[in-house]
């Protein structure tokens, strides 16, 4: 059976080459709004959010890890095809329409961005279905998308302050270094945060049974990015920055925080699906029951990597980690089958986990644990 890293290879590819595509006119259109030393440093200004933002959407996605390509891939798509059919789409916008920049910043952007880095969600429902099991999934791979998207923005928006050709004073690195600020330190989850609204959207028209929330989760989950995308950029409008401010600290901020909450939340909740969806399996025969511990406690699930690499060095670790994700695969799609919102092909998706599960049980032990007194139990 083929391995899960090796399932997403046409969707990577595919998507990929979209965005190697997109990211050449792009690249073009960045050496035209500002000169090469510009735009390099700028690059480097807007790459220092990127690494601790990763780091926090991977550690929300340590239950059922997402492919690699496909998290890579989210990235390259918000960086270069979403930036770039927004900033096509806002400009036939501005020419047939004969919009103001005022009014294209607070209605037609966030209109037109929402809908291109969620055109990527959609994609990856209707194209790998089985990658997406519900809210949590929505949250990562909006967060991804809105990450690559905020960095490209932000190279293009630090280029101009560097020139000075954004209307803002005095340029050079102060100019920068203002708007560094601004976005990169004071705003770097605005993008993430706008579209996790549609991630979230979609993770619940997945996860539910009721034929409405199917429908309008997704629907109310866009309306939601744009309305607070639009919030957020109309408010730098008001009042010479004030509004800005203000909006900052009554609406972004609680808005972000409540939206930690929520994705902590939902991780809080993945171990008790994770453990009653498998514990069903094991009555079922489909897994061993002493194995699930090493499944779904993060913990116990190092510590039998760990233990495996110890006695059998790399390749004895990669088996393992085969294997409790292959575990952690049935154990979601059980989840869904006893919801009753398991997809069409469950049984065969299933019968491939097992399988896998079963050819690599053989060439793995787990490590034994201590009883009172120091001995093995």
């Amino acid at each position: 059976m083929p391995s899960r890293r090796h399932d997403s290879l046409v969707f990577t590819v595919v998507v990929s080459s979209i965005a190697a595509l997109a990211a050449v006119p792009f690249a073009i259109l960045m050496l035209l709004a500002g000169e090469g030393p510009s735009v390099v440093i700028a690059s480097l200004f807007a790459l220092l959010p990127v690494g601790p933002l990763v780091a926090c959407y991977l550690w929300l996605d340590r239950y059922e890890p997402e492919p690699r390509s496909l998290l890579v891939t989210a990235l390259a798509w918000g960086a270069f095809v979403a930036t770039m059919l927004a900033i096509l789409v806002q400009g036939l916008g501005g020419w047939f329409a004969d919009l103001t920049d005022e009014q294209s910043l607070a209605i037609v952007a966030p209109i037109t961005e929402e809908a291109t880095k969620g055109l990527f969600l959609v994609l990856l429902v209707i194209w790998k279905r089985q990658e997406f099991d519900g809210v949590l999934d929505g949250i990562v791979y909006a967060g991804f998308v809105g990450i690559g998207f905020a960095f490209t923005e932000n190279i293009l928006y630090l280029s101009a302050a560097y020139n000075g050709t954004d209307g803002s004073a005095p340029g050079g690195l102060a100019g920068l270094g203002v708007l560094f600020v601004v976005r990169c330190l004071a705003s770097p989850f605005a993008h993430p945060l706008f579209t996790a609204f549609i991630g979230i959207g979609l993770g619940l028209a997945l996860s539910s049974r009721s034929t409405l929330v199917r429908v309008l989760s997704p629907v109310v989950g866009y309306l939601l990015a744009v309305g607070l995308h639009a919030a957020w950029n109309g408010s730098t409008l008001v009042a010479d920055g004030v509004g800005f401010l203000v909006g900052y600290a009554l609406v972004m901020v609680p808005t972000f925080v409540s939206m930690v909450i929520i994705a902590i939340w939902v991780r809080s909740k993945e171990r008790t699906i994770l453990t009653r969806a498998l514990d069903d399996a094991a009555l079922r025969g489909l897994i061993a029951r002493d194995d699930v511990r090493h499944v779904v406690d993060l913990r116990a699930r190092r510590q039998a990597r760990a233990f495996a690499h110890r006695h059998g060095g790399r390749v004895a670790a990669d088996t393992m980690r085969d294997y409790q994700q292959a575990a952690v695969e049935l154990g979601y799609l059980h989840h869904r089958v006893l919801r009753g919102t398991a997809p069409k092909n469950y049984e065969e998706r299933g019968q491939m986990f097992v399988e896998r599960m079963h050819a690599i049980r053989p060439r793995i032990a787990f490590p034994v644990p201590m009883v009172a007194g120091g001995r093995h139990r």
